[in-house]
């Protein structure tokens, strides 16, 4: 029997994002039609599940209300996962609530019959961290439109590639004494991905949950030392020492997790803030209208173990950054460092070989200059090299790989990255795969870097770091078309990314 939602196409936004890519597939699987929303289309166009039939991929900003409308024509219910933290900064706030408001009356506009939306648990109060207020914003300006809107409230979620695991796993793997803010002991009721997942489906068969505000949590309320000795557990290492202190403030704690983990100290501190909130779900409300079995914080994490270590990781908090325009190299001084090199190889295997830099596999050449770089990054607030990658073998537009975004894909021919890390100017690096038109079992790759310096601090970066250019890439280039001609990738003896 097909419901009425399921005979109107389901919308979803934030398709990019961490919990959006993991409920597209599975909206699909329960036999609903998606239409997905995204500022850039690219980002989601290599994911397995885009060439689907029953997939809508569009460009829309859900800031422009008359974009937005005609996107929702047709749709019966819509998923708002948006959030600007990571684009905004420090205005969030403002932003995450205009853009609500566009939503809801957008929503208005076109007769949809629902909105879910995803925010956060915590107790009321005045000292709920900003963060959590501004999820309760949203909450209000969306609930003030005429679309009923269906509310969960969740925790902490554990998933392979959540920021929240992320900071866990990094945490205890690198700390084995921790000194701690006494959040330490504020209880958590984590959940599980995949038990959130299942709620925000199973809510549209459910009419009980229209214009309902449902906390989910997953069986266990425990404080977060507890969390981080499970965590131990189940990395198979020794108990940690946590010494909470009274003096670590917010702002110092999410620059140590900056440091430690590979969490950016923008996303960090709204994190470390409302680590200080004690939340767990003030019902069972949830439970109770759609039963599923709960998984426990231990199954919870060694589901995201198992899914890291197969390489399996649907999404990763990384997936939603901002990918500005490209740049313009003309009209300034650039600077441009071109290599082209010769393959006995196709161009297929030229190109699986230049998609595998990053992560564990490293970058072929001087892996330790990478690595000091990626360590001096974090130092000035940059990602680093802690971000990874996916996957070890391929990347799709819109990724991270470690400080790099991958900014443009022509599968066999071009891979662009745009650098993230910290640098007084912009810097990209291109590579081009030429076939041979004679000979389809050779190719040329050629190699690109280039910078495009800020102020007189910017060009005398760029004289310091080039001397050691003859090293980094050309021993990166060697590498490539060493692996490309043996149609293998190197063995790395140090621990791979998530």
């Amino acid at each position: 029997m097909i419901t009425t939602l399921q005979s109107r196409p389901v919308l979803v936004t934030g398709a990019t994002g961490y919990i959006g890519g993991r409920l597209i597939p599975r909206l699909l699987s329960r036999g609903y039609r998606v239409r997905c929303l995204a500022r850039e289309p690219r980002k989601i166009s290599g994911r397995p599940w885009a060439t689907d039939p029953n997939v809508e991929l569009l460009r829309c900003d859900v800031a422009d209300r008359e974009a937005l409308t005609a996107a929702m024509d047709g749709c019966g219910a819509a998923y708002y996962l948006v959030h600007s933290m990571m684009a905004a900064g420090a205005t969030y706030r403002q932003r995450d609530r205009d853009l609500a408001r566009c939503f809801a009356e957008a929503a208005e506009a076109a007769g949809l019959e629902r909105i879910i939306y995803l925010g956060g648990l915590g107790e009321l109060g005045d000292q709920l961290s900003e963060h959590l207020v501004s999820r309760r914003e949203v909450e209000t300006v969306l609930a003030a439109g005429a679309v009923p809107v269906t509310v969960f409230r969740a925790a902490m979620i554990i998933g392979s590639g959540s920021a929240s695991f992320e900071i866990l796993r990094y945490l205890v793997e690198r700390l084995p004494v921790m000194i701690t803010p006494r959040w330490v002991a504020t209880e958590c009721q984590p959940i599980a991905v995949r038990n959130v997942l299942y709620y925000l489906i199973a809510c549209l068969d459910e009419p009980a949950t229209v214009g309902k505000t449902l906390d989910i949590g997953g069986p266990e309320i425990m404080p977060y030392r507890r969390i981080l000795q499970t965590m131990a557990e189940a990395l198979g290492l020794r108990k940690r020492l946590i010494i909470p202190v009274p003096v670590l403030t917010p702002r110092l704690s999410s620059l140590w997790i900056h440091l430690v983990t590979p969490i950016s100290r923008r996303i960090a501190r709204p994190l470390a803030e409302g680590l200080r909130n004690r939340v767990v779900c003030r019902n069972d409300e949830a439970s109770r209208q759609m039963p599923q079995r709960l998984l426990t914080v231990r199954e919870a994490i060694d589901a995201a173990l198992g899914k890291l270590r197969s390489y399996g990781v649907e999404t990763s908090w990384s997936d939603a950054g901002t990918l500005p325009g490209d740049p313009d190299w003309a009209g300034g001084t650039v600077f441009i460092d071109r290599r082209i090199l010769p393959v006995a190889a196709t161009a297929n295997a030229a190109f699986r070989a230049v998609c595998r830099i990053g992560g564990g596999q490293g970058y072929y050449a001087a892996d330790w200059l990478w690595q000091v770089r990626g360590w001096l990054d974090r130092l000035v607030g940059g990602p680093g090299l802690r971000r990874g990658r996916r996957e070890p073998e391929a990347v799709g537009y819109g990724e991270a790989l470690d400080f790099w975004r991958v900014t443009g894909i022509e599968p066999d021919r071009r891979l662009e990255l745009r650098a993230e890390m910290k640098l007084p100017g912009k810097a990209s690096l291109t590579f081009e795969v030429e076939p041979d038109p004679q000979d389809v079992g050779r190719c040329t790759i050629i190699q690109t870097a280039r910078f495009e310096p800020k102020g007189l601090f910017g060009l005398a970066y760029w004289y310091a770091v080039l001397p050691l250019h003859s090293i980094v890439f050309s021993g990166m280039l060697e590498g490539i078309r060493r692996a490309a001609e043996t149609g293998r990738s190197r063995e790395s003896a140090h621990e791979r990314p998530p």
